[in-house]
């Protein structure tokens, strides 16, 4: 995860929602001025005479905050109201008295976005056998490594260069497109900005049905098959976590996993042995540019759920001690800490030794911790701490820093941002390959967590470094390094170094780098920060300017070079862009390559499509 300064930081807060009075239209009117400003003053006027007390961001209360509630569509506030948890709280408030509620506290109107009715395809799902094809998760597999065979992505160097535009398909309304879809069948189950999964067939672009959860979904959709189904899990932003079946589109089951009133998920979930495994990071981080927030309590964690039913197996918190008086800030109130450590990541499972590895980033407050910036086991079993790896020490940081009150420090802000990757070297052996923020990247023993090598590729910063992850084959590792140019020092001796990287798995030997090619004009952004994905013979990859690319994996040089910063006629009817390439990695699948395009965050070129290239037949 990347932090931001203050002037952006509502890009960060409010991502999933759209300025009020700019965008408080419907699809079937245009209200006036005045009744614009009578159904948010209404909405206002009931939130904080009946639900502030339990739903402000510093409140006692674990029911969500009103930074969290913004997150969220304003159909997901109603249905709570109406038919769901709050039903009873909102028992004397009229219809038109909960929508105003529900626009006001996410400052969107309440609507329904329709696509067009031939954007939809007929559906069909069979569970047996399951394809060749279908993987899904943010690695692929349990080990987190990127990876596809030739046979499963039928894409290599001999006929990579012949990949062509096949279908775009639009999120409606959508300025940052940064989740990962599976492959399941014929199928793509991909989340959406506004809290859509949708099912599209992979070979028109089509829609199959479409599910809509409460908040953005921002990570990768895991997929599992059972004895009668498959069933697709994955978290929104607001830790609710879902269960749902991808024959019919249906919600099986619904939790929020979120232990405090802030808690946030930026990383996937991950699956495993009848539990998901869910990343949990806070919106504290950003709350705290608000010098009169009581700054910080919360702490970073994984949560296990019954992958049945939802119910909780067992919490992690990475900081065990409960926060307290920790120091004054400048304006003479007190700072409480420890806090931070989030989880920005997707968890990794190593089933043979029964761990989940997972990367965790800096403290929110003062005093700082040993569980910071770190890479930690634990057990799958019971959620027991087994080992922990501290890269960086006394990194303390948020929003407020350098200079508001609720700034604890310098930083630097060093998060380990990307999901450990499990690997077996040569001789036999595995090591775990994580990179951090700091442009380093380590080879630890899984056992234990000692360091077996340590590589740096970059600078490193709050904007440098490796930020969402890096893939493997096997024999080499690739990193993707940002280094921002507004990447901090965190060594006098190294430039700025934006590009694709390999090392050698075995000891870190630098193999070869490939710098990100040179860029100009109002999309450029000089820097590698979205995971790459490999498969044999080729490491594909995206960049801030939208180019994605194919690099050969023996030497780096660039094999295919696509722009997708442009218009495109979409296969669902709807206006798309392309934008910036960030977050999560493409897919590859029986000669398909899918790549998400938009990122209208930390100055990048925002869009709203799902890209489908497909290789030449012979």
């Amino acid at each position: 995860m990347r932090h931001l300064p203050l002037i952006i930081l509502s890009l960060f807060i409010f991502s999933s929602a759209r300025i009020f009075k700019n965008n408080f239209t419907s699809d079937h009117d245009h209200p006036t001025a005045r009744s614009i400003d009578s159904t948010r003053e209404l909405g206002k006027k009931i939130f904080f005479s009946s639900c502030y007390a339990c739903h402000k961001d510093s409140g006692a209360s674990l029911a969500p905050g009103q930074t969290i509630l913004s997150a969220m569509t304003p159909r997901a506030v109603f249905a709570a109201l109406t038919t769901g948890k709050m039903k009873p709280q909102a028992a004397n408030l009229s219809e038109s008295e909960r929508k105003a509620v529900a626009q006001f506290v996410t400052n969107r109107v309440l609507t329904e976005t329709s696509f067009p009715k031939d954007a939809y395809t007929s559906f069909s799902f069979t569970t047996n056998p399951a394809s060749a094809f279908d993987h899904s998760g943010w690695g692929n597999n349990l080990e987190g490594t990127g990876y596809r065979s030739t046979s499963q992505a039928g894409i290599t160097a001999n006929n990579v260069s012949s990949l062509s535009l096949k279908w775009a398909f639009a999120f409606p309304d959508g300025t940052v497109t940064r989740t990962k879809p599976a492959v399941a069948g014929n199928w793509l189950i991909v989340g959406g900005q506004y809290g859509e999964v949708i099912a599209i067939n992979r070979k028109t672009g089509k829609i199959g049905w479409v599910f809509t959860a409460s908040a953005a979904i921002r990570g990768a959709i895991t997929v599992r098959k059972t004895a009668t189904s498959m069933v697709a899990y994955f978290a929104d932003f607001t830790t609710n976590v879902y269960a749902i079946d991808i024959k019919t589109g249906k919600l099986i089951w619904n939790k929020r996993a979120g232990y405090e009133q802030n808690a946030s998920i930026t990383g996937s979930v991950a699956v495993y042995g009848g539990k998901v495994y869910i990343p949990i990071t806070s919106l504290e981080v950003a709350l705290a540019a608000n010098g009169n927030y009581a700054c910080c309590t919360s702490s970073g964690g994984v949560v296990a759920l019954n992958a049945s039913n939802g119910d909780e197996v067992w919490r992690y918190r990475v900081i065990t001690e409960p926060a307290k008086e920790s120091g004054k800030k400048k304006n003479g109130k007190p700072f409480f800490g420890p806090s931070g450590a989030p989880v920005w990541c997707s968890p990794t499972i190593d089933a043979a030794r029964g761990v989940l590895y997972i990367g965790t980033g800096e403290n929110y407050s003062p005093p700082t911790t040993t569980s910071s910036d770190a890479v930690q086991a634990i057990d799958l079993k019971t959620g027991k701490l087994i080992w922990s790896f501290q890269a960086t020490k006394d990194d303390a940081y948020n929003v407020a820093c350098p200079m508001f009150t609720n700034c604890p420090g310098k930083g630097p802000d060093l998060d380990f941002g990307m999901a450990p990757i499990l690997v077996k070297r040569k001789d036999g052996k595995d090591i775990l390959v994580v990179g951090q923020k700091s442009g380093v990247v380590f080879g630890l023993n899984p056992v234990g967590g000692k360091i077996i090598w340590q590589t740096r590729i970059g600078k490193g910063g709050k904007l440098g470094g490796i930020h969402w992850g890096m893939a493997t084959d096997g024999k080499y590792v690739y990193a993707a390094n940002a280094d921002n140019i507004i990447a901090i020092d965190t060594t006098e001796s190294h430039k700025p170094s934006p590009g694709i990287y390999a090392l050698d798995v075995n000891t870190g030997k630098l193999i070869w780098e490939a710098p990100t090619p040179p860029c100009e004009g109002k999309n450029c952004a000089l820097a590698n920060s979205a995971a790459p994905i490999v498969v044999p013979g080729i490491v594909f990859a995206g960049s801030l300017d939208g180019h994605i690319r194919a690099y050969a994996s023996a030497s780096g040089k660039i094999l295919w070079d696509y722009n997708t910063v442009k218009e495109y006629e979409t296969s669902n009817g709807l206006k798309g862009s392309g934008g910036a390439i960030d977050g999560p990695p493409p897919v590859v699948a029986d000669g398909m390559l899918f790549v998400n395009s938009g990122y209208g965050m930390f100055n990048g070129a925002s869009g709203n499509v799902l890209l489908a290239f497909e290789v030449k037949k012979n």
